[in-house]
C-alpha cells in the first residue's frame, strides 16, 4: 500500500472528471437532470453534489503532494458512488445512468483505489 499514487495519471483523470461533474451538476444537461430527477433528490440539494465533487477534485489532486489525501479522496468517492448506487435502486432508477454512470464510475474509482494504492 502507497499514501501517494502510483501511478499519478489515472488520479488525475478521475481528478477532472469529478471537476467537470460537480461544474455539469450546476447546468445539467438533460440526461444528468433527468437522473437526479429519477432518484429523488429535490433541485434545492443540487449544489451539495458539485461541493462533493469539487473537495473530492481537491482531495485527488492534493494527494499528489500530502500523504493520504488523494487515497481517502478516492475511499471516499467510491462511498459517494456506493451511496449513488443505493438511491438508483431505491428509486429504482435503473436504467444505462446507473449501469453506465453510477456503477461505471464505482467500478473506475475501485480500480484505481486498487491499481494506485494498494498494489
Amino acid at each position: 500500500m502507497t499514501l501517494l499514487p502510483d501511478p499519478w495519471w489515472p488520479v488525475a483523470v478521475m481528478a477532472l472528471i469529478v471537476l467537470v461533474d460537480g461544474f455539469l451538476t450546476f447546468w445539467p444537461p438533460k440526461v444528468i437532470a433527468d437522473c437526479l430527477d429519477g432518484v429523488g433528490l429535490p433541485r434545492d440539494w443540487w449544489w451539495v453534489l458539485a461541493v462533493v465533487k469539487f473537495l473530492a477534485a481537491a482531495g485527488l489532486v492534493a494527494g499528489f503532494w500530502i500523504p493520504g489525501v488523494g487515497l481517502a479522496a478516492i475511499v471516499g468517492l467510491i462511498v459517494y458512488f456506493l451511496t449513488a448506487a443505493a438511491a438508483h435502486l431505491r428509486a429504482g432508477y435503473v436504467g444505462r445512468d446507473f449501469w453506465v454512470n453510477c456503477l461505471g464510475l464505482l467500478v473506475l474509482n475501485a480500480l484505481i483505489l486498487v491499481f494506485c494504492f494498494l498494489i
